[in-house]
């Protein structure tokens, strides 16, 4: 009976970690106006998945790290009240940011969550120094890496737009209607609304930056929306292969189902819990963090892929959260339109999802 409880808490946290992250990497679509929720979601789901099925082969590191081996002692591994607290404890903490729109890390609430139940069961068997080196360290480091790596990126991928001769244009709108297009960007387009009263700029989606020009033979337009929708894909795909096996471990403890099963069921509730529960996380990450164009959308998809890509590979526990947040919060200081209130808000979620976890661990 327990080990179908443990299977069902588990499903659970993949549900609660589809509702939180599964529209993270295509936040920036939506928040350029290069595609609507409906169609992001799409992509969202499809690549998160393809992600999970190939974690089986990439990243099964994780899923022997997230067992909690090493972490705490063989003990308590064996107990079976362990990872049902773990699996109930990280739900819960990931439920109760979603409820609130808030963008936390999964990986940060299973570490709690491991750290609070295995401490509470055997307070000399929690392996600190394994906990400082395989968990927090690069938990730590990563967002500031990403943050680091969007905002040196951003400049010189602008200068060479403009020596390829790619200007930006930004759209005037009434309502969802196109009225206008200006050149220079948004700045201009503002200033022109200023003399025009009732006219509306960047707060539709029809009202987004559009560029003019030629890329790889193709329009500029039709060139970066197409690099940009390729590396959502990507980051997506990047989420599925570094969550999945981190949650598909707590299903292994009761030796009811297969690493592949585990990974494929965990791959399927968290596309479940994305497409009927992410639409709040969804309007914060796209919306609140900073206002983007097409442009700047790519380049933080592009570090955000590629950090998460090389973190699974290694079997670094990094957060696609903290990583896809660092890239827009460096993208929205370099272009100076970074909210920095929601931004606040957010570092504030993710200090609190370790100690939550841990205390719901605890009580668990």
């Amino acid at each position: 009976m327990y080990v179908f409880l443990l299977v069902a808490v588990g499903l659970l946290l993949g549900y609660a970690n589809g509702s939180n992250d599964n529209f993270k990497g295509v936040a920036t679509l939506l928040g350029s106006g290069v595609s609507s929720y409906r169609g992001a979601l799409v992509l969202a789901t499809v690549a998160t998945f393809l992600g999970s099925a190939t974690a089986f082969f990439l990243a099964t590191h994780l899923l022997r790290v997230f067992t909690g081996e090493g972490l705490v002692a063989a003990s308590v591994m064996a107990d079976p009240r362990f990872p049902l607290a773990v699996a109930l404890g990280a739900g819960a903490t990931v439920l109760i940011a979603t409820r609130l729109g808030m963008p936390v890390s999964t990986t940060h609430a299973l570490i709690g969550a491991l750290v609070g139940a295995g401490f509470v069961q055997s307070p000399a068997g929690v392996n600190l120094g394994a906990l400082g080196s395989r968990f927090a360290l690069p938990l730590l480091v990563s967002p500031f890496l990403a943050i680091g790596l969007a905002s040196v990126l951003y400049p010189p991928l602008t200068f060479l737009r403009k020596r390829l001769g790619i200007e930006r244009d930004s759209c005037i709108c009434v309502g969802d209607r196109v009225v206008g297009v200006v050149p220079d960007g948004i700045g201009a387009a503002r200033a022109a609304a200023v003399m025009l009263p009732g006219v509306m700029v960047g707060k539709e989606a029809s009202c987004r930056t559009q560029y003019r020009g030629r890329l790889m033979g193709l329009s500029a337009a039709t060139a970066i929306d197409g690099m940009h929708y390729v590396s959502a894909a990507l980051v997506s795909f990047a989420r599925g292969l570094n969550d999945t096996p981190k949650i598909a471990a707590l299903l292994l403890a009761g030796g009811l189902v297969s690493p592949g099963v585990a990974v494929i069921g965990i791959g399927l509730v968290i596309g479940l819990g994305g497409i009927l529960n992410g639409r709040r996380v969804a309007t914060t990450m796209s919306k609140g963090v900073t206002e983007m164009n097409p442009g700047q959308g790519l380049v933080a998809n592009v570090v955000t892929g590629f950090l998460v890509i090389v973190a699974s590979r290694f079997g670094l526990p990094v957060s696609t959260t903290h990583v896809a947040g660092g890239s827009l919060f460096g993208i929205g200081a370099v272009t100076r339109q970074a909210h920095w209130k929601v931004i606040g808000e957010i570092v504030l979620a993710w200090v609190v999802t370790l100690p939550l976890a841990a205390v719901l661990g605890v009580v668990l």
